[in-house]
């Protein structure tokens, strides 16, 4: 028989507290805020037990979205309803999104050798960001020939495909090959949580997912730039599988190749959200406020986070009898294959093809994949030591 956990209740100004803690010093990417959670929530504060929240991050890594948000979301739901849901993700999410507004704000303004060098240091960042991840999420997710295979056949048709259509053609082919190839044993559901959502309130929290994926676009073409813009930050949000580092080649599709972004603004704000603590969907504010300043950062934050937290809550209530399914499981399989394809076609164009100028250049890329890979060096640190390479050799030339 399956244990059963049942959440108890705090308040929203708790739940907001400690996820501003987390927001403020939860560095390294995805993976190391699951770590980071792990400690505060589970260990220290003791809101949920080891198995539960194992289960959570299960359910969080199979859905399309930011995965520690959603966690983290989900643990603030879990401590004091939907409140609680609310600020955790307020106290993750505002402080690197504040940091962001600024920095595009006063990024203009930056001017001469040395801070344009320091610029394109950031630009060298994003390469060295991206090739670990794409390293990373290969060994992991392309383990067998099949898996391989999925995710070759996913660069060629990004490629083929120009825009956020090739990255939704390649996750959906992922998803079917997978069916068919990517076939295993079932995991078992050993646990079972309940949350205080009910089944009518998850299924409008899908349809509303769904609506708005098919509604948006069509919106879009009558309605004014806010539409339009939040419109381009939903799909994104919506087509992220396999962590924050996938969203890049998305959000590239929708901001560079539309011409609201330059690709230097682009890799430079890539670049310095890697230095920021909390999620890398807060380079969603930055890129709103390059487009359409501080309102548009308001819109591009809420319009890419949006979807994956309606699809968590509206598969919560569901989640116990969807993820025994070994259909479900393969489908997973083959779709997050796909995702190192998309990623991996990401790291030549825009990032590569718009960083990497000359051998220097290439030298300190390789020493940022170096230092990420092998010497485990903290992801902030290795920005500002790119940073500052790059503001020097700018001073050189």
């Amino acid at each position: 028989m399956n244990d059963i956990e049942v959440q108890k209740s705090g308040s929203a100004g708790e739940v907001f507290l400690a996820f501003l803690k987390l927001g403020l010093t939860s560095f390294g990417g995805p993976i190391a805020h699951l770590g980071y959670f792990h400690d505060e929530i589970v260990t220290r504060r003791r809101w949920i037990g080891e198995s539960a929240y194992g289960d959570l991050v299960a359910l969080c890594q199979f859905l399309p979205g930011p995965a520690s948000s959603q966690v983290g979301f989900a643990l603030g739901l879990w401590r004091a309803g939907p409140l609680g849901a609310l600020a955790a993700w307020a106290g993750f999410t505002l402080p690197s999104a504040i940091f962001l507004v600024l920095f595009a704000l006063g990024a203009g303004a930056l001017d001469g050798p040395v801070a344009q060098g320091v610029l394109q240091g950031l630009k060298i960042v994003a390469v060295a960001v991206v090739a670990q991840a794409v390293w990373g999420m290969a060994r992991s997710l392309t383990p067998d020939l099949q898996r391989a295979g999925i995710a070759l056949v996913a660069i060629v048709v990004v490629i083929a495909l120009a825009g956020s259509a090739g990255q939704v053609v390649a996750i959906v082919f992922g998803g079917l090959a997978g069916v068919v190839l990517c076939r295993g044993p079932a995991i078992p559901v050993t646990h079972v949580m309940r949350f205080p959502v009910s089944p009518l309130a998850g299924a409008i929290c899908l349809l509303v997912f769904g609506v708005l994926l098919v509604g948006l676009p069509l919106l879009a073409t009558v309605g004014g730039q806010e539409i339009v813009l939040f419109d381009a930050f939903y799909r994104a949000g919506a087509l992220v599988f396999g962590g924050g580092h996938v969203v890049l080649p998305l959000l590239d599709a929708e901001t560079v190749a539309t011409g609201w972004v330059s690709k230097d603004s682009f890799l430079a704000g890539y670049g310095a959200t890697q230095a920021m603590p909390g999620p890398l969907f807060t380079f969603a504010a930055y890129l709103g406020t390059v487009s359409n300043g501080i309102a548009g950062a308001v819109i591009a934050l809420v319009a890419i986070f949006l979807p994956g937290l309606l699809l968590l809550v509206g598969t919560l209530p569901f989640w116990d009898g969807l993820r025994g399914k070994p259909m479900a499981q393969a489908a997973m399989r083959g779709a997050n294959a796909a995702v190192v394809g998309i990623l991996a076609a990401a790291l030549y164009d825009p990032v590569w093809t718009n960083a990497i100028l000359g051998p220097i250049d290439i030298a300190l890329a390789v020493a940022g994949f170096v230092a990420l890979v092998l010497w485990k060096v903290p992801p902030w640190i290795v920005v500002f030591a790119l940073a500052l390479g790059g503001g020097a050799l700018g001073l050189m030339r």
